[in-house]
Order: structure tokens, then sequence, then C-alpha cells
């Protein structure tokens, strides 16, 4: 059974028009196909739109986030929900129309044919030179480093047998979903490309979640993440990993009576721990207070 897991984040007017498209073309080789939009926290009618598609299109599944936790939430939660229900191979694309369904069946030929995982690899693109060049350097700084085969990593159209999926969805926080290829290729799967074409919807737009939020999203979960892998609980990883100290922090030790970062209004004290009194200022009434 073949699953599409199609993460969402407002494309409401995008999924009315793709959404049937999908469908149509999962039905012409899987008729007990699913499709399922997992609503990544959106503002709009993302889940609305959904929802009143679901009456004509049977194959059709919501999942919804309570807030916006990023892509690689999104797909973990999809991975394990199609897992659940017993897919043999789960793909992911992306709301926002750029992914043609008409491709599904050469990623899927790709699968059939031996390959664990397969990337739909843009490489006819009609972006602007700036993004061109940095995807280009990304790609292959990325190849080279790896060792994984690949033109495009970052490509959001992908399929996968079962046990990719199962093997990878642990590892899905922060933004590992762009190394997708390169976590299974580590794990000793067989991955591929196949060329795809690439739409420009009007409404194509990138969402990522907030750089300070992406952060502490990777600081929560990556000892959750590791220690599926290695069977120590959240809290020994955490220590594992250094994510139980703060960035740069010092060991607290008391500072001397003349050191100028003790706490305004406190008062020296001597060896004893009795508090010093200063003099006085010139004028002052005795025993003023300071």
């Amino acid at each position: 059974m073949v699953w599409v897991v199609v993460p969402a984040l407002d494309e409401a007017e995008n999924l009315r028009i793709l959404l049937p498209r999908i469908a149509a073309e999962l039905a012409t080789f899987d008729p007990a196909g699913r499709i399922l939009v997992v609503d990544d926290g959106s503002t709009d009618d993302t889940s609305k739109v959904v929802v009143e598609l679901m009456a004509d299109l049977a194959c059709l599944e919501l999942e919804t986030l309570r807030h916006n936790l990023g892509k690689a939430a999104a797909l973990h939660r999809g991975f394990r929900r199609a897992l659940d229900s017993g897919a043999d191979v789960v793909v992911m694309m992306d709301a926002d129309g750029q992914d043609d369904p008409a491709e599904l069946p050469r990623l899927l030929a790709a699968i059939d044919a031996g390959a664990d995982l397969v990337t739909g690899a843009r490489l006819e693109r009609r972006d602007r030179f700036v993004k061109r060049t940095t995807s280009r350097l990304y790609n292959r700084t990325t190849a080279w480093m790896s060792g994984a085969p690949g033109r495009d990593f970052n490509s959001g159209f992908k399929a996968m047998r079962a046990g990719v999926a199962e093997d990878v969805s642990p590892m899905l926080y922060g933004e590992m979903h762009r190394y997708l290829t390169v976590m299974a290729h580590g794990l000793g799967y067989r991955v591929a490309e196949v060329p795809v074409d690439v739409a420009h919807p009007a409404q194509h737009r990138e969402h990522l979640a907030p750089p300070l939020l992406a952060t502490l999203q990777d600081d929560a979960r990556r000892p959750v993440a590791a220690g599926r892998l290695t069977g120590r609980s959240p809290v020994e990883e955490a220590h594992r990993l250094g994510l139980h100290r703060r960035p740069h922090a010092r060991p607290h030790a008391p500072h001397p009576a003349t050191d100028r970062r003790r706490s305004p209004g406190r008062r020296p004290r001597d060896a004893g721990g009795s508090a010093v009194r200063r003099p006085d200022p010139a004028g002052a009434p005795a025993g003023a207070r300071w």
C-alpha cells in the first residue's frame, strides 16, 4: 500500500488543486492507497479545505498539529501514522504544488527496480541565479562530505520503502528532513534519483520555522531521537550530548568583596561571614542607612 504524506502550512488554495490530482494519479497504480495531509498549525483554512475534499476523495485523511512545529516534525507524524496503518511505500510531497503528481509513477518505478529511497531531482530549475547557485553549492558539498550520490538532496519529493521510513523517522527534527537521503545512505540503503519537472505555482513559498524556535526544537528532540537509537533515556542522552549545560556557563563562585560584578546593594562580608559596614559618607548622620 502506498501512502502519500503531504505536510502543509497555510496552503489552503494550493491544496484545492493539488489533492484531487494526487488522488487521480494514485488510483491508477494503487486503488487502496492513501493521502495524508499533516496540517502544521496553519492559520488559514488548510484543515477546512481538506475536510471538504474528504467528502469526495475517499483516500484522503487529515492529521492536525496544534501549532507550527516545522516540516520535519510534520513528516515524523505522517510517517508514523502511515507505518502504523500498514504502508509498504511512503511518498512525501510538498503542498505548494511544485511537485507534479504525474511524476509519481517514475518514483515508484525506481522503487520497483530495487531502490530503497528515490528522490525526484529538480535538475531544470527556473529559480533566481542566487538560489540556483547556493543550491548547487549545497548539493555538491553535501555529496562530497557524506559520500551519498545525488544532485538534489533538498527536494521534498521522495518515495521510500517502509523500512527506510521506520529507520529515519526518529531522526526527523529541526531541519533534518533536508538530509533524508544522507541518512538513508548512511544506514546502508540504496538511494537513487530520477529527474522530474518542477511547477511554479503562484502561491509557492517556502515555510521555515523561526531560527530560534528551530534551535530550541533541536535541543529538545536530540536526546529523544538519539535515545531511541541507543536505548538510553532522554536525560542520559542530554548529559552525554552536553545539552544540560548552558553555553559558556561558568561554575558559580562567590565574588570577592571588591568585585564590581556583585549584585548592587549587597554588603561585602568578612572571613567569618559577617557583613562589613562601610564608613558613613562625610556629612551623613551617624547610623544613616546606605
